[in-house]
């Protein structure tokens, strides 16, 4: 079965069955200024879910995620995440969750191996923890016979992989991925989100913001924003019947048709 179609299987059944929220988002503000980035946001995410967060630039999208990280602090509301309040808990957060941007952060002249070497120390891995979990990161990741390749003269989509697997190093509970495939081309991002797929069905929450209307039609859940509000949520196909009256409709039908309500 292609990882694509997993979550209508086991993983959707999986996700059905859940009762625990990795992520609890209460009445979440963030203001520079006059100006509101993310206004008074609520939503909650399930254990093992990928929940998707789209909405064009400036919408609030990776303000938002940089609160639930810990990089940020709110101006008003709180948010829980793996259990831990971002406004008072943001250093203990940032030990339990991975992140990943759309820019590669990796050591270009290092190699796979080195680089991986470097985050096992920086999330202080003993020798036999690194040894262990370098090779499963490296057969998760297809990186077999690239070990010794310097980052730097990878292809993109190998980048993306290299940075997914230093992500995920310390088996974090949730990853956060901030548009992470949108300098890949599609075959790339395919690959890519067979390895999110398989997460999720490990047990790790994803959230994943994107532009890709094809990459959040495979999320179990979405979130539109606009204006720092959240305008939509719920499921691909709920929110194409609920704006479109069709569940035959495209997620960018969805997302405009929203959009023009909310205005």
């Amino acid at each position: 079965m292609s990882s694509y179609h997993l979550w209508t299987g086991p993983i959707l059944a999986n996700y059905n069955r859940m009762n625990r929220w990795s992520i609890d988002v209460k009445n979440l503000t963030k203001a520079f200024g006059s100006f509101i980035a993310v206004d008074n946001i609520s939503f909650k995410v399930h254990k093992g879910e990928i929940f998707g967060f789209l909405g064009p630039n400036g919408a609030g999208k990776s303000t938002t995620i940089r609160m639930l990280c810990g990089i940020l602090k709110p101006t008003s509301g709180d948010a829980l995440v793996a259990g831990l309040p971002v406004s008072v808990r943001s250093e203990d957060i940032k030990k339990v969750i991975g992140y990943m941007s759309q820019k590669f952060t990796l050591y270009t002249d290092l190699t796979v191996e080195e680089n991986i070497r470097f985050y096992s120390g920086i999330h202080r891995l003993d020798h036999t923890e690194t040894e262990k979990r370098m090779e499963r990161i490296i057969r998760i990741a297809g990186l077999e016979g690239k070990e010794h390749s310097l980052a730097g003269e990878l292809s993109g989509g190998w980048k993306q992989r290299l940075s997914l697997g230093c992500a995920i190093l310390h088996d974090p509970d949730i990853l956060f991925l901030d548009e992470p495939t949108a300098s890949v081309d599609p075959a790339a991002r395919r690959d890519f989100w067979d390895l999110i797929y398989l997460l999720s069905e490990q047990g790790t929450t994803v959230f994943v913001t994107s532009h890709y209307m094809d990459e959040v039609e495979r999320t179990h859940r979405l979130a539109i924003m606009y204006s720092g509000k959240i305008i939509a949520l719920g499921r691909p196909g709920k929110l194409k019947e609920e704006f479109c009256s069709t569940s035959s409709a495209s997620l960018e039908d969805v997302f405009i048709e929203a959009i023009e309500r909310e205005k």
